[in-house]
């Protein structure tokens, strides 16, 4: 399983991730959505760098420049609601990737043992053959992603898989390698402890959808 994480190294992701957990700075809901999109940036520059490119020249006023492009424009997967400003960290980066969305939730009130997870909206566009990213901020279970995955597998055979959390909990990487059947990779901001017995990542910086958006009813 091949996993990249930005807390691992130096760098301003090291203050990004602090404020993402401060819960004073938690308060200011613009500031927690502008940092998921900020560390989504970062993660999606990482991912440039593994997929393929096609070199070519370009003549410019002075002369001619040898440059690369992507090979192709990967597919970038939202994960919503708390999925929403991390995605478009990417979006800011791989700016004319083709974009699905798909609304996920939890049972609420349910522990580790017995948690569900529902599927509701979901508009994707075709995989087959392309370099795929799911987006999700948090992946605590890992159940929502395999869920997602299992829906976009009927669609095609990506040509990369790639799975995308600015924190993880090792559970959830876990199942995610024991159940999906092909070779993907991860790129974390963090991975943190563990899981409580409410299913959420410890020490974590709890509910993403909440502290972006306000509570759910």
């Amino acid at each position: 399983m091949n996993i990249f994480q930005l807390q691992q190294q130096l760098s301003i992701a090291q203050s990004i991730l602090a404020q993402l957990r401060e819960p004073q700075i938690q308060q200011d809901r613009m500031r927690f959505r502008l940092n998921l999109q900020r560390l989504g940036s970062l993660l999606a520059y990482e991912v440039s760098k593994v997929l393929p490119y096609q070199q070519f020249d370009i003549q410019t006023a002075l002369g001619s420049a040898k440059v690369a492009d992507l090979e192709q424009q990967p597919v970038l997967i939202c994960v919503m609601r708390a999925g929403l400003p991390f995605y478009q960290g990417f979006l800011d980066m791989f700016d004319q990737a083709d974009s699905g969305f798909v609304g996920a939730y939890r049972e609420e009130g349910a522990d580790a043992s017995e948690l569900d997870i529902f599927l509701g909206y979901s508009a994707t566009p075709d995989i087959a053959g392309r370099d795929l990213i799911l987006i999700d901020p948090m992946l605590a279970t890992g159940s929502s992603l395999f869920k997602v995955w299992q829906l976009l597998r009927k669609k095609g055979e990506p040509r990369s898989l790639h799975i995308a959390a600015a924190i993880a909990a090792p559970e959830g990487m876990a199942m995610l390698q024991q159940q999906i059947d092909f070779p993907a990779f991860f790129w974390l901001g963090a991975l943190d402890d563990n899981l409580n017995a409410q299913a959420y990542i410890v020490p974590g910086l709890g509910d993403a959808g909440d502290l972006c958006f306000g509570s759910k009813n």
